[in-house]
């Protein structure tokens, strides 16, 4: 069993940061709209600056930042090196890195994916990485175990803000439990028993209308969608009831939009914070 401050299980750190800082997970995305908007170039120098300036900006004073891969590994190998230095000064500056990668696979290719993210001696170690379960929850099964014995989290799909998403998210097998149920029924197993909270965590849009599950999986609860994409904090209670204490609600562009500046980018992240803290009983 874990504490709030234990120094190993991502869910009892991710607490305690969450405890200390407010419940935000800023997002880094620097697409090429918003280098732009920056001033920046869309290119390795744009994407170094862009991504030194948010975690310059934001690393000492929220819980999360969600570095997006594939706006780095876009760059190619050098774009990764920047990635890598990203995720290392922002963990060196206190914040939780939450790898946005959304890798799913099976066996050794599994194993491999979570080597790259979950292992301590690689360059883009993390302290917890976004999965896909949809080759089936078994598959995750590796990073799983690699995150356990490592104090990492797991973040898997279970009911994302995307429309498309419906599609299967909601389809439902034959004892009528819907595949984002089962996802959530299998993460809930994971965390059975942690303390204060579990390390294996479900991404669930804050878009959504109902979100017509059983969320209580004793695990954090990632929120994409709040700012460009519709939600505000205000939809939080709607959204996940009682398990609003243990949701991250992840923003990107509505906090990044203020940069470069670093007080732009403090001030808006502050702003969200404070909208966390008069919805949520934390």
């Amino acid at each position: 069993m874990t504490t709030p401050f234990d120094s190993h299980a991502f869910g009892g750190r991710l607490r305690h940061a969450m405890d200390e800082r407010g419940q935000l997970c800023v997002g880094i995305d620097p697409h090429a709209a918003l280098l732009s908007a920056w001033g920046l170039g869309d290119d390795l120098a744009g994407l170094e600056t862009f991504s030194r300036t948010v975690v310059e900006a934001l690393a000492d004073r929220v819980a999360v930042l969600k570095p997006q891969a594939a706006f780095f590994e876009r760059f190619g190998s050098k774009g990764v090196a920047v990635l890598e230095r990203t995720v290392a000064e922002a963990r060196a500056a206190g914040a939780l890195v939450l790898m946005d990668a959304k890798r799913g696979d099976i066996g050794s290719t599994m194993a491999a994916y979570a080597e790259a993210f979950l292992s301590p001696g690689s360059p883009l170690f993390s302290d917890a990485v976004t999965v896909s379960p949809y080759l089936g929850f078994g598959s995750l099964q590796p990073a799983l175990d690699l995150a356990r014995a490592n104090g990492c989290g797991v973040f898997a799909l279970a009911l994302t803000s995307n429309p498309e998403g419906f599609e299967v998210q909601r389809a439902t097998g034959p004892d009528g439990v819907s595949v984002a149920q089962q996802v959530l029924n299998r993460l809930a197993a994971e965390n059975a028993g942690a303390e204060p909270l579990g390390s294996f965590g479900a991404v669930v849009g804050a878009t959504l209308a109902d979100a017509g599950v059983d969320l209580a999986i004793n695990g954090p609860l990632l929120a994409p969608g709040i700012g460009a994409q519709g939600a505000t904090m205000a939809d939080l209670p709607r959204v996940f009831g009682s398990a609003v204490p243990a949701v991250v609600p992840s923003v990107s562009r509505d906090v990044l939009k203020h940069g470069p500046s670093l007080a732009g980018l403090r001030d808006a992240a502050q702003r969200f914070i404070d909208e966390i803290r008069e919805v949520s009983p934390v």
